[in-house]
């Protein structure tokens, strides 16, 4: 059976981009939901008796190569570029992912043991993405169970307010923050990359491979054994300290190479849910997901209230971080103001560059406090 485990794993994200490209109501429901759904339904079926340990280890081996590969594309030396009310709003809704999910976490204690970890993981995604979410529990050794029902109530409660972005923010926004009139002029869009795809995808796996062989090897060299929480802090910082090479932030089809990977796992932790050990917490995390969601949003637009920030640019950083570069362009059409869009892939990759580290800090911090 592991052999079917692994090939659905390696086809429906194929299957899932397939679809998206082609079909509005995939398009829709995006490569991420549809990855996940078929995973599930793929692991509920009748007879179908999966092997836990190798699930894990699949979607594991995804998002430790996933992380790297989706960093690469990072330019840190192009933050600096950035007007100063979008670092000031990135902050600003980086700080509102941290208070939201610590202070609903901390109402939540009673309920679940791995409160602590569910706030640095709502802390990964609402700053990065689903990879530093993953990145954050594999890191502190979540339970499958918890993360199942977490990402699920994060693509139900995430799709709620990318509809809400889509339509109702900006004329509800506008009543009380004032309108765009940023100069961007110097803010570059992203780089044009030349050169084989296939070549540039070939060439940042092995990078990526020989830098998960070396987080591992300093674990063990370390802490004389493997502990998932060091590898994943050194990849992540391997994978930003590669962006600073021309050379690799260049390579083409790295990103796409790391979103496929994130698929892969995606799949294969949808395979691993069983509704049967997870239906008793469900309403509980959707509940502590939705709070944490509002909470967070609702603080972002009351800073950026606050310190002075227009609509488009409060709007845009907030997709950048709660949905990360993938929605950026759907949400800057909507706002009719394509002008955002090269600054807001940039402050999604700032999110996923960061997210991994807020979420592990605001986990340890929860719980030394608790």
């Amino acid at each position: 059976m592991n052999w079917l485990h692994a090939l659905v794993c390696l086809c429906v994200p194929a299957v899932a981009n397939w679809a998206a490209d082609r079909f509005k109501w995939a398009k829709t429901l995006g490569p991420v939901v549809l990855s996940y759904a078929a995973g599930i339904i793929f692991g509920n079926l009748p007879g179908v008796h999966l092997d836990e340990e190798f699930g894990q280890g699949v979607a594991g081996g995804a998002v430790l190569l996933a992380v790297p590969l989706l960093l690469f594309t990072t330019d840190l030396k192009g933050w600096l570029k950035l007007a100063r009310p979008l670092l000031i709003s990135f902050v600003l809704a980086c700080v509102a992912a941290v208070v939201a999910a610590g202070g609903v976490a901390w109402t939540f204690r009673a309920q679940t043991d791995e409160w602590w970890k569910i706030a640095g993981m709502l802390v990964g995604v609402y700053v990065g993405g689903t990879a530093n979410m993953s990145a954050v529990g594999l890191a502190l050794e979540t339970k499958q169970e918890t993360f199942v029902v977490l990402n699920t109530a994060d693509l139900i409660t995430g799709g709620a307010y990318l509809f809400f972005l889509l339509g109702a923010a900006k004329p509800l926004l506008s009543k009380f923050l004032k309108p765009f009139s940023l100069k961007l002029e110097e803010v570059d869009d992203a780089p044009v990359k030349s050169g084989s795809p296939v070549v540039g995808k070939i060439v940042s796996f092995v990078l990526t491979v020989a830098m998960v062989a070396a987080s591992v090897g300093i674990s063990f060299a370390v802490l004389h054994k493997l502990h998932i929480g060091v590898v994943m802090l050194c990849i992540t910082t391997f994978g930003i300290a590669a962006s600073l090479l021309p050379a690799v932030r260049n390579l083409r089809g790295s990103y796409e190479l790391g979103e496929y990977l994130l698929l892969i796992f995606c799949t294969g932790m949808g395979a691993l849910a069983d509704a049967s050990k997870i239906s008793g917490s469900s309403v509980m995390l959707l509940t502590f997901v939705a709070l944490v969601m509002a909470t967070a949003a609702t603080l972002h637009f009351a800073l950026c209230r606050l310190f002075g920030i227009d609509v488009d640019v409060a709007i845009i950083s907030s997709t950048a971080t709660i949905f990360g570069p993938p929605f950026i362009g759907p949400v800057a059409t909507a706002l009719g103001n394509r002008q955002l869009v090269g600054p807001g892939l940039t402050l999604g990759l700032m999110g996923i560059a960061l997210g991994t580290y807020l979420g592990l800090l605001t986990s340890w911090a929860l719980h030394a406090l608790g």
